[in-house]
């Protein structure tokens, strides 16, 4: 059993036998190779019906890494053959340990078609020459996402990282006219072109459409406007994936800004409260982390996983574009979250404060210097050149952040181009003590 080739525009009603008949072959298929989930839920039997999948108890990030600990280098959750796996990716790490990720020819094959779907509703055709900047070297966003562009139909030029200048040059050379990457890539391109590039402005190089993942940021507004204003692009939120699962299974529209869930024929979603567990309805204004059940994989199969992304449900009707799953926004990381006096802060909550201030950069980070519990939150915020500081602007920023989020904030302003820009995902929240 395959991905539908129509499965994002299909409704719930309509994808319903073909879920169930994908999730009575998965279930099987877990409980009799995969050691791992036979361990969790000892003795207990997958229900037949997904409705019933909250019985079963919940899995995370933390028992994968004990499983590959323990049974290298793709842990007791594989459950195919090691001759089965096709291809080998690492995670980034970003929140811990890099992670083996092992794929069958059938896993890539429909995590491309996933992809396709999400890039091809975020703007991307046969018509556009596409240069993908993300990290090639094991990372899923390099290969599989180049993989997931491709199936767009467009030209795809297979970049990387590093040696920006050349990519400047390539862009203008070829007549690159979209971009995907990471949202705080632009910065490190508008350093370069200031730099090595004197009367080039950003919008010079013709890019059209950017296509963003990999990181949070452009969810806010302000961000969005300055990328349209500085390179005269269409920024999309066209990535939004879980490396453990999907690299790509939710992207935004021309219509929505918000996330469209475009995998419901081999993906099945749910909503918990991040305390208890306790299941969520998966309904409009409803906000919770998101826990995911593979209906179609072989190689490492996950039951109730969860994502660590807190997310709030937008809409569940089809969208004016003609995709049938539920929009949403990812509030943020559950690891990421900090908690003042009660109040649970995200980052994505502290950047829309942030890029309301033109004396700043838009670029920032939240340093913890102690573990919790919190009575502050320490943000630093860059200038932006040219910018005055001062006492004066950082009490108008904390005063904001009070405003707006209900947290003390001690603000700490840094000179412009000090904070560092990184090519791959930038970590906005700094742990600088031992967890």
């Amino acid at each position: 059993m395959m991905a539908l080739k129509d499965g994002d525009r299909r409704t719930v009603a309509e994808l319903r036998p073909h879920i169930e008949r994908a999730w009575q072959r998965q279930r099987a298929h877990v409980m009799a190779h995969s050691p791992f989930y036979r361990a969790l839920w000892q003795g207990q039997t997958p229900p037949e019906d997904l409705r019933d999948l909250p019985a079963l108890p919940l899995s995370d990030k933390a028992q994968l890494r004990l499983s590959q600990a323990a049974h290298p280098p793709f842990g007791d959750y594989l459950a195919t053959p090691r001759s089965t796996v096709n291809r080998l990716h690492r995670t980034s790490g970003t929140t811990g340990q890099a992670m083996n990720l092992a794929l069958s020819a059938r896993d890539t094959a429909i995590t491309q078609e996933v992809g396709g779907r999400c890039h091809r509703a975020a703007g991307l055709g046969p018509d556009d020459t596409v240069v993908h900047c993300l990290n090639y070297q094991m990372w899923m966003g390099g290969l599989t996402d180049h993989m997931t562009l491709e199936a767009t139909g467009a030209l795809v030029i297979p970049f990387g990282v590093g040696s920006t200048e050349l990519l400047v040059r390539t862009i203008l050379e070829v007549g690159v006219n979209a971009i995907s990457c990471t949202p705080s890539y632009p910065a490190v391109l508008e350093r370069v072109i200031a730099e090595k590039f004197p009367g080039l402005k950003p919008r010079d190089l013709g890019l059209k459409l950017g296509l963003f993942g990999g990181e949070p940021g452009l969810d806010n507004p302000a961000l969005r406007a300055r990328l349209q204003e500085t390179w005269g692009m269409q920024p999309r939120n066209a990535n939004y994936g879980v490396s453990d699962v999907f690299c790509n299974f939710a992207s935004e529209c021309p219509h929505d800004l918000h996330l469209h869930f475009m995998a419901a024929d081999v993906l099945h979603p749910e909503l918990i409260d991040p305390d208890s567990g306790a299941p969520l309805p998966l309904e409009p204004g409803q906000t919770g982390e998101l826990v995911l059940t593979h209906l179609v994989r072989d190689c490492q199969p996950l039951v109730r996983f969860r994502t660590g992304d807190i997310i709030r449900i937008a809409a569940t009707e089809p969208c004016q574009c003609g995709r049938s799953g539920f929009r949403f926004a990812v509030v943020g990381r559950s690891d990421d979250m900090v908690v003042v006096r009660g109040l649970n802060m995200f980052p994505t909550m502290v950047a829309a404060v942030i890029n309301g201030f033109a004396e700043l950069s838009g670029d920032y980070r939240i340093r913890l210097s102690a573990p919790p519990p919190y009575d502050m939150l320490p943000v630093l915020a860059e200038l932006a050149e040219g910018a005055e500081g001062g006492p004066a602007l950082a009490a108008r920023i904390a005063a904001e952040l009070k405003a707006r989020l209900g947290a003390t904030a001690q603000v700490t302003l840094c000179p412009a181009g000090s904070l560092p820009r990184t090519e791959g995902k930038t970590r906005r929240v700094l742990k600088e003590y031992d967890t």
